[in-house]
């Protein structure tokens, strides 16, 4: 074998094992993630705020449903029917999804900056071990609580890809489904869901 060939076994063989180390430890997701964060950087998967919501036409939005219920980090029971009255900012994500990972910054951003006593957040995680999710947000440091389904979730809120976002306005109409990541720490979007209180 000649060097030229041996050396590149050897890179191969490196690179191999890196992306070996990083998908038996779980960080590849957050690699992933970290690098999916450069494309929500140019807007290209922004939510569409004229294609994935209702407004043109106030008879088409569909009426929320309800009639969820999910367990917050502690263990504590929350019903949906709680929120009514409020926006509600729904994510579904898991940890192992690099999307998700990816958009939670600007998530958080957008947390911090809203009036809570108007906009409800669920942060709805469906991996298989709740705990992921919750040791997931407290290692991140994210201000946001997060969520499990404590039953089966609506056919309203089923969706074939995750992340999905959904925005209730007030008056609770379902306003907004976006399907995949998107940057909603955006002026566009924080004026989107001021105008839903």
């Amino acid at each position: 074998m000649n060097k030229k060939k041996k050396k590149n076994l050897i890179e191969y063989g490196l690179i191999l094992v890196i992306f070996a180390g990083l998908y038996f430890t779980g960080y590849h997701t957050e690699v992933l993630g970290f690098l999916q964060r450069g494309i929500l950087a140019t807007g290209i998967m922004n939510p569409d705020l004229d294609k994935d919501t209702n407004l043109a036409d106030n008879k088409t939005q569909p009426v929320a449903d309800f009639s969820m219920s999910f367990i917050n980090s502690k263990g504590e029971r929350v019903d949906m029917e709680d929120l009514r009255g409020k926006v509600i900012f729904l994510n579904i994500w898991a940890t192992w999804c690099p999307p998700c990972v990816a958009e939670m910054p600007g998530i958080n951003k957008l947390y911090k900056d809203v009036d809570k006593d108007k906009v409800a957040f669920i942060m709805l995680s469906v991996d298989q071990d709740f705990q992921k999710a919750i040791d997931f947000n407290s290692r991140k440091g994210y201000d946001f609580e997060v969520y499990a389904p404590a039953g089966v979730l609506p056919s309203l809120y089923q969706s074939a890809s995750i992340p999905t976002t959904y925005v209730i306005d007030a008056s609770g109409k379902l306003v907004l489904t976006h399907t995949g990541m998107g940057d909603y720490y955006t002026k566009k979007f924080k004026e989107f869901l001021k105008e839903q209180y």
